[in-house]
């Protein structure tokens, strides 16, 4: 792979876990091929038992400033993104999973908030949900005020409610994930909800309006395999919102915990409709309702409910899964 000289130092760290990824790696790797890639290093960790991927990663090598390793004994996700930010050489970094896609430009839009706002610990944008085929099915936007710093209480509260940020979108200084210690690799599903909490208390948020990724839904995907075991995926969602519900102020702690424990019984219900339950669905409604009117317009607001699902029940009536 090539590798530029010690005095070369990239702006961009792209950190990308792989796991027998032939599938959707090429369309990945070429939407950021497509794009002036000059001072962006990629980080490649693929644990595969077989060299498929390897030989697209090799197929992109005289495009591509790519650091890859074959390292099958490093199976968590986690641990691979960790890995590569411990090993990027620029002061920004962001993740980049087998599937998932860069609209174009994406490295300009980067490069203008980058410039815009150098002290923020985490840039975020909407990013539009795509199918296996790469159909746009719908655009997941961050309940945030837009372009300008926002404080941790501004953050902390609505992200709480639950994970509108989708994985390929956020830029994160390095230095602040470090500070944090990176993703804690004991939550395999809601490590990188984690993380932005954490980030939001480490440095200043900053979102922008314009999408600039695309998040892929389809049935082999880690949001949809792993969330068929309920319980597991409920202990990973409470574990993160106890974690971090000590950061809201005490006169409004009781309602924000009462929003994000309905968005995790929420979620729950929604993973087990998306294996066929229809009631589960009905169940998810009435969780919903049970809130009251004023309470149900805020998780509503804050969930992206409506955004994040609609699109994944489009991709399986379509047959993606």
């Amino acid at each position: 792979m090539k590798h530029p000289s010690p005095s070369e130092r990239p702006w961009l760290s792209v950190a990308m876990p792989v796991h027998c990824g032939e599938r959707w790696l090429g369309a990945t790797l070429g939407s950021v091929a497509a794009q002036d890639c000059t001072g962006v290093e990629l980080l490649i960790l693929d644990s595969s038992p077989n060299d498929g991927c390897t030989k697209i990663v090799r197929s992109f090598a005289d495009r591509l400033d790519i650091r890859y390793e074959h390292a099958p004994a490093v199976t968590s996700w986690t641990a691979k993104t960790n890995i590569a930010v411990g090993r990027a050489r620029s002061p920004h970094v962001c993740i980049l999973h087998q599937d998932d896609l860069w609209l174009p430009d994406r490295l300009g839009a980067m490069r203008e908030a980058i410039a815009t706002f150098p002290k923020a610990a985490l840039l975020l944008n909407p990013s539009h949900i795509v199918d296996e085929g790469g159909r746009r099915l719908g655009l997941w936007r961050c309940p945030l005020p837009h372009d300008r710093m926002l404080r941790a209480a501004e953050v902390i509260e609505v992200l709480l409610i639950q994970n509108f940020v989708a994985m390929p979108a956020p830029v994160i200084r390095r230095a602040a994930w470090l500070s944090v210690g990176g993703m804690d690799e004991g939550l395999w599903y809601t490590a990188d909800w984690d993380l932005y909490l954490k980030l939001a208390r480490a440095g200043a948020t900053v979102y922008r309006p314009r999408p600039t990724t695309a998040f892929r839904v389809h049935g082999a995907s880690l949001t949809v395999s792993g969330s068929r075991d309920r319980h597991d995926f409920e202990a990973q969602l409470k574990t993160v919102v106890e974690r971090h519900i000590g950061e809201v102020p005490a006169e409004r702690r009781p309602q924000v915990r009462r929003r994000a424990m309905t968005s995790i019984a929420v979620n729950c219900e929604l993973a087990q409709a998306a294996t066929g339950s229809p009631a589960a669905l009905l169940r998810a409604c009435a969780t919903i309702l049970l809130l009251g009117p004023a309470e149900t317009f805020r998780y509503l607001r804050d969930s992206r409910i409506v955004e994040r699902a609609l699109p994944r029940f489009r991709a399986r009536l379509a047959g993606s899964f």
